[in-house]
């Protein structure tokens, strides 16, 4: 982001996606929103991805350093979500000090496809610098974006409302009146046609690719080729080997329904704190494998020809995968903005899933599940994302109880807080910033890349013995080792040494790791220490103590 900060200080002048504002000390709430909402709309027409607001910095475009407090960006996130439409966030905010001064610096999304962002109501734009109201031209642009580039959107002209199954409209029309109670007396008036155009499902009563995908029949799904509605469900054990599988296709409204029923819901049983007895839960909660696997229906690129897979494996771990990049870019992203996601891939089919309450709302089910996890004491979902492929990996075990119990338990950690000690506790990397602010609280201990569970949270979760092997002895333990074992056999070689320390040196370390801090003990026992000497070569050393180590001891 400070690199961020250098090119847009560095641009030639403010344009449509870029304002720079003093803000010494407060900026107006609804000045603010309305940035917001011009600055989005105009990084969609340009089709980029966000859109950048400064704040500590004058019109000539010199740092000057705003006083805005943590707590104050707070209460502009907060109005933000609540007075725009569709609800919509910053994607990230972050404090930069410089030389000159502190530094906000506000990415803001692009609006979603086919959606302008509203503030309060109302549409707002730039001409040049200058702030001014979306005009008529502008709106339509954006809304025509669905039907030009919404693969879910595409009408199929020659499929016809008998093209789609009986069971799978029935199943619409109950999930529907679930999410819209105040419409059932009416939905049982609509005829078919009716209900799919008001469900969202076709177009102007013309048969769309969500509607095959949904409630299409069996033997409809070539309609959607190239794209394929394929889901499947893999069963292996905890070699890897496959035991079993199956295939599903459309209708995907029923056809998940099946898949979700062939993932096994075990018990899990463990002891919490000091009871004597042991809480019963089921392995996988519902609501995680119903949402993380139509977030995957709803979030694939059909245009890549792949498929969901669901891969159950015996030793208590699902792993969910589809096509497509992940839009949000990290789940880091997504946890910060605490807001549904406002770019969508098929926002056609995103909005008749969430009306057939397939969904939740668009994007917020993440976090939920999060949440679900934490308070089961699994561990967090981890995410990968890599080949155009999103991977989901939801745990349906414990992996350190104590450790858990902490995260649950601890109502001073945030759900980022969470999620990075999570990521820390399984060896995966964090970014510099979130380093920073772990250490701040003293959460985590060790040097980039290998970051450890701080002391005071290994003595909290039972883990002091592994913290040791983690973090390792000082220096002055394994020099006094090998003063030791010179001290016995009189001379140690570099092999003696490596022999010596090698299995008790820090476990984060690799093996050039282990052999460089081997060396540098060595070093500074030799050069600054004085306590030992090398009687051999250079390549084939042999150390024995120095005269003034041996009369030390003496």
């Amino acid at each position: 982001m400070e690199e961020l900060l250098k090119n847009l200080l560095a641009s030639d002048t403010e344009t449509e996606v870029l304002e720079f504002k003093k803000a010494e000390k407060q900026f107006d709430k609804n000045k603010l929103g309305k940035y917001f909402s011009a600055l989005s709309n105009e990084a969609n027409l340009e089709g980029l991805e966000a859109a950048y607001l400064v704040f500590g910095v004058n019109d000539n475009k010199v740092i000057s350093g705003t006083k805005i407090t943590e707590n104050q960006v707070n209460d502009y996130k907060h109005e933000i979500g609540s007075h725009t439409s569709p609800i919509i966030g910053f994607t990230k905010v972050s404090a930069i000090q410089t030389d000159q001064g502190r530094v906000l610096l506000f990415k803001i999304p692009a609006a979603p496809q086919g959606m302008p962002i509203a503030w309060k109501g109302h549409y707002y734009a730039r001409n040049g610098e200058s702030l001014t109201a979306l005009n008529i031209e502008k709106v339509e642009r954006i809304r025509n974006q669905v039907s030009k580039s919404d693969w879910s959107a595409r009408i199929i002209e020659d499929a016809i409302i008998e093209d789609l199954d009986v069971t799978a409209i029935q199943k619409a029309r109950e999930m529907f009146a679930i999410k819209n109670p105040n419409l059932k007396e009416s939905i049982a008036d609509w005829d078919d046609a009716t209900f799919l155009n008001k469900a969202k499902i076709t177009i102007q009563g013309k048969i769309t690719n969500t509607a095959i995908l949904l409630l299409g029949k069996s033997e409809s799904e070539h309609f959607l080729s190239p794209a394929t509605s394929k889901m499947s469900w893999i069963l292996r054990d905890k070699d890897g080997i496959s035991k079993d599988y199956q295939h599903f296709f459309c209708p995907i409204i029923l056809e998940a329904e099946r898949l979700k029923s062939k993932i096994r819901i075990l018990k899990y049983r463990y002891i919490r704190g000091n009871s004597l007895f042991p809480d019963e839960v089921d392995q996988y909660d519902p609501y995680v494998i119903r949402e993380t696997l139509n977030n995957c229906i709803v979030h694939q690129d059909y245009t890549l020809g792949g498929k969901v897979n669901v891969v159950e494996r015996e030793d208590g771990e699902l792993v969910f995968s589809n096509s497509g990049n992940f839009i949000p870019e990290t789940i880091w992203n997504v946890l910060e903005s605490n807001s549904p996601t406002v770019r969508y891939r098929n926002p056609h089919l995103a909005n008749a899933m969430v009306n057939l309450n397939m969904i939740d709302t668009i994007g917020s089910g993440i976090i939920k599940i999060f949440k679900i996890q934490k308070e089961r004491f699994f561990p967090l979902p981890d995410y990968s994302f890599k080949n155009r492929q999103v991977e989901v990996q939801v745990y349906g075990k414990i992996l350190n109880l104590a450790f858990a119990e902490k995260l649950a338990s601890d109502r001073n950690l945030t759900l980022k807080e969470i999620f990075l000690l999570d990521r820390v506790a399984k060896g995966k990397s964090i970014e510099d910033k979130q380093v920073k602010e772990l250490r701040k609280k003293k959460l985590i201990e060790g040097r980039k890349p290998n970051y450890m569970l701080s002391s005071s949270v290994a003595e909290i979760v039972g883990e002091k013995a592994n913290y040791i092997k983690q973090r390792g002895f000082k220096d002055s333990h394994y020099k006094k080792m090998i003063v030791e074992f010179i001290g016995e056999y009189s001379v140690a070689t570099k092999k003696d040494i490596d022999k010596l320390l090698l299995d008790i040196l820090p476990k984060v370390l690799d093996d050039n790791q282990k052999a460089n801090k081997i060396r540098n003990i060595v070093y500074s026992m030799s050069k600054k220490d004085q306590s030992i000497k090398n009687i051999g070569s250079t390549r084939y050393p042999k150390w024995v103590l120095s005269s003034s180590k041996i009369n030390e001891i003496k």
